[in-house]
C-alpha cells in the first residue's frame, strides 16, 4: 500500500483461510479489502480446481492471471482513444455527406 505515514492503521484480511495484517491509510482500506477479496476468490477457484497444489503455487498462478488481465485492460484503454478518434472522423464524414445531400 501507500508509504504515507499519516492516518495509517492495520487492517486484517483473510486469504485462503489465513489472516494477514496489512498497514495502510484509512483512505486505502476499502481498496485493500476489495483487493484481498478478489485475490481470495481467485486463489480459492484455483485451489478448488485441483490443478495446482500448494499455497505458494496457487498465489503465483492467481497473481499471473490478475497481472495478465491488468495488461489486457491497459492495452484496451490504450486503444480506446484511437477508436474514439476514428469514430469522430467517421462522424465528420457522415455529417459532410449528409450536408451535401441536403444541398442537392
Amino acid at each position: 500500500m501507500s508509504s504515507k505515514p499519516y492516518n495509517s492503521s492495520t487492517v486484517a484480511v483473510t486469504i485462503l483461510d489465513k489472516e494477514y495484517r496489512v498497514a495502510c491509510s484509512e483512505e486505502e482500506q476499502a481498496g485493500l479489502q476489495a483487493s484481498a477479496k478478489l485475490l481470495n476468490e481467485r486463489m480459492a477457484k484455483i485451489r478448488n480446481s485441483g490443478s495446482v497444489i500448494g499455497a505458494e503455487r496457487i498465489a503465483v498462478m492467481a497473481a499471473l492471471n490478475i497481472a495478465h488481465e491488468l495488461i489486457q485492460a491497459k492495452a484496451e484503454l490504450a486503444r480506446q482513444p484511437v477508436e474514439e478518434q476514428m469514430l469522430d472522423r467517421l462522424h465528420e464524414k457522415v455529417q459532410a455527406a449528409l450536408a451535401k445531400i441536403e444541398k442537392a
